[in-house]
């Protein structure tokens, strides 16, 4: 009987004297660490404009990474065809950077427990097409009657099935099975000869029966509500002044310029500001950030990350206090620590790399409305759209797209036409509150990284920065 799975050791067309093979080639010439990723993604995307279907796609990729790892330095290579002569080509590919030494290729596979954080009830792969129509012509007819200013609407839609297989030279053999839907409006309003749009997007390790009418209709109004309080919105005052970040969505702004400077490899490489500030003082006492993969349905949820570790909820600071890095197994042996299950990878064409899950920033003891009130002059930051950052040193420029002015502790007007400047550091460490409010949002978030994308979560309570530079209008 197989110590793994049945149905991805059969679905990939594998067994156990199959891997030993792959791992002897893969391990022979000394590597000090070895895995093998199997993975089958079944994609799906419709797309439709004013009502009409305009494209709709259904593709499959297929194959196996194949990594030898000694000391920091690693050999990979993939292949698209899962049969014994094409992996054995790859595991000779990949083995080619190790020489003498090394560890014993493993001959028997025992199959490591896990979570289950997004069983669903029915398969994206088992449904219809027809199925999935409906719930983007209600968004169109949603959107058309929430405001008679709307002239163009665009409706996307894609869902993934993902199975992967991830056996290590330790070993040790998973499977999993990753499923993704999303849902993304789009919609254009006129008034007067002006143009305003907005957008919403709704996104989980979900089933089809989770996108109900309800739910489309909340995304729906999420996308016209910002895009007609545009019309009424203006460039606030320039200069350097508190910024509120909404509970939500602003956490784009903890994920840019803060989560990524804690991901190991940065911080291995010396390039991260963080590189030297494990467990000093670098917030707030009201300050928790914290990474996560176990949220269930999350986008960034992971019941075991790409190399097979477990995950689990990492504090990255812990009461002000930085207190480690986002792992994978690389810079944990670099480090000597454990993983934190944050090796992830776009594909079985990609290297796993540390990499966010779910980052937000935990509950303060404050209310939002304590921190508006506390506010004299200053901004809300609502909504946000490209974004810059550099890693290294933190710098970021965001674009507000929707926002409010702050005038006497009171919200006064809508603005727009809005950037924040600042550095990732300097604004954590001027967090002066934090409320009680914590939202992860559900917006379908994708981070990108030296050329790979993968889904992520991320989410604030409503936090203040006692100063940001705000790029509006010169008083």
């Amino acid at each position: 009987m197989n110590p793994c799975d049945p149905l991805y050791y059969d679905f990939f067309s594998v067994d156990e004297a199959l891997l030993a093979r792959v791992f002897a080639e893969l391990m022979g010439r000394g590597a000090d660490f070895g895995d093998l990723y199997f993975e089958q993604t079944l994609r799906s995307s419709i797309s439709m404009e004013d009502g009409i279907i305009c494209s709709a796609s259904r593709g499959v990729s297929r194959g196996v990474g194949l990594r030898a790892v000694v000391g920091d330095q690693t050999g990979y290579a993939y292949s698209e065809d899962i049969d014994q002569d094409s992996m054995l080509q790859a595991a000779r590919t990949a083995a080619s950077i190790a020489r003498g030494g090394g560890a014993v290729a493993p001959q028997g596979f025992a199959r490591r427990e896990h979570g289950d954080l997004y069983r669903i009830a029915s398969e994206w792969e088992d449904v219809e097409v027809g199925a999935k129509l409906p719930l983007l012509a209600h968004a169109d007819k949603t959107c058309r009657a929430l405001d008679s200013a709307i002239s163009k609407v665009s409706v996307s839609w894609s869902d993934s099935d993902k199975r992967i297989l991830v056996v290590t030279s330790c070993g040790q053999a998973q499977a999993d099975r990753q499923p993704m839907g999303q849902i993304s409006v789009s919609v254009s309003a006129e008034k007067n000869g002006e143009v305003q749009s907005g957008q919403a997007s709704l996104s989980l390790r979900q089933e089809i029966g989770f996108y109900t009418e309800e739910r489309i209709e909340d995304v729906c109004r999420k996308a016209t509500d910002s895009a007609m309080i545009l019309f009424e919105a203006s460039a606030p005052p320039a200069g350097e002044m508190p910024v509120v970040l909404t509970a939500g969505a602003s956490g784009i702004l903890l994920h840019e310029a803060i989560g990524h400077g804690m991901e190991a490899d940065f911080n291995r490489k010396g390039t991260s500001i963080f590189s030297t500030k494990i467990n000093q003082k670098v917030a707030s006492d009201c300050v928790t950030v914290v990474d996560s993969a176990l949220h269930p349905h999350e986008r960034g949820a992971i019941n075991f990350d790409d190399e097979g570790h477990p995950t689990e909820r990492t504090a990255l600071i812990e009461n002000g206090v930085m207190r480690t890095y986002l792992h994978d197994g690389l810079s944990a042996r670099h480090y000597g620590l454990a993983s934190t299950g944050s090796g992830r990878r776009q594909s079985f064409r990609h290297m796993p790399m540390p990499r966010m899950r779910c980052t937000y920033m935990e509950n303060g003891p404050h209310t939002a409305q304590e921190i508006i009130a506390s506010v004299k002059r200053g901004i809300v930051a609502e909504t946000f759209t490209n974004g810059q950052v550099a890693i290294g040193a933190g710098d970021f420029t965001f674009y507000i797209k929707n926002g409010w002015l702050i005038e006497d502790g009171k919200l006064t007007a809508p603005i727009k036409d809005v950037n924040i400047i600042g550095n990732g550091p300097e604004a954590l460490s001027r967090i002066t509150m934090v409320a009680d409010d914590l939202k992860i949002d559900t917006s379908g978030w994708t981070c990108g990284k030296e050329g790979q994308s993968v889904p992520v979560s991320q989410g604030l309570p409503t936090t203040l920065v006692s100063s940001l530079t705000v790029g509006g209008l010169d008083e």
